[in-house]
């Protein structure tokens, strides 16, 4: 079964200033246009793809800098049913993995994977994954209705007045049941 997905790549996303040093507003802001357009393109299934990001001697991002990446997915639209999977090639800090705890912490289906295959493969087992009928079946049993209704008086009495009264009321008869 096909699934559709968009990748975005950290080349995309991650912005440097004239120094080199990283431009944090402006990755955010370029990761929500990205989000943004997935989301208007009907896409549920995500690849964040950091490989081609070379390994730094520090984390790229503070743990609150991931939260708003995080939020970040929520303001363009990313809701609890649509999958977003972080692809890394190697994390030593823990930032592509602590990025997809925080997710997870806040409802979200994120997920850190090493491998392509392994990421390609949790996004996918959700769009074919049925509910599993849970116990026996049960038959019931369908019954047409039919107009064949018996008429029974009744009487009752309106408080206060002493008068008895008299209507019709409909009963089912025994085939019916």
């Amino acid at each position: 079964m096909p699934i559709e997905l968009h990748v975005i790549r950290a080349s995309e996303f991650v912005c440097l200033d004239a120094d080199e040093h990283l431009d944090f507003e402006a990755s955010k802001k370029a990761l929500q246009t990205l989000a943004e357009a997935c989301r208007k393109r009907g896409l549920d299934r995500a690849v964040l793809d950091l490989r081609a990001l070379p390994v730094p001697a520090e984390p790229l991002f503070t743990p609150t800098q991931l939260a708003a990446l995080i939020k970040t997915f929520r303001a363009a639209g990313f809701g609890r049913h649509q999958r977003l999977a972080v692809l890394y090639r190697s994390d030593p800090h823990g930032g592509a993995r602590m990025f997809a705890f925080i997710g997870r912490i806040q409802g979200w289906q994120v997920r850190a994977f090493a491998e392509f295959e392994k990421a390609l493969l949790w996004l996918w087992e959700e769009t074919n994954r049925r509910a599993e009928p849970k116990g026996d079946e049960i038959p019931i049993r369908i019954t047409k209705r039919t107009k064949e209704m018996e008429r029974l008086p009744v009487h009752s009495t309106a408080e206060g007045t002493g008068k008895n009264t008299t209507r019709t009321v409909r009963r089912k008869t025994r085939k019916q049941l």
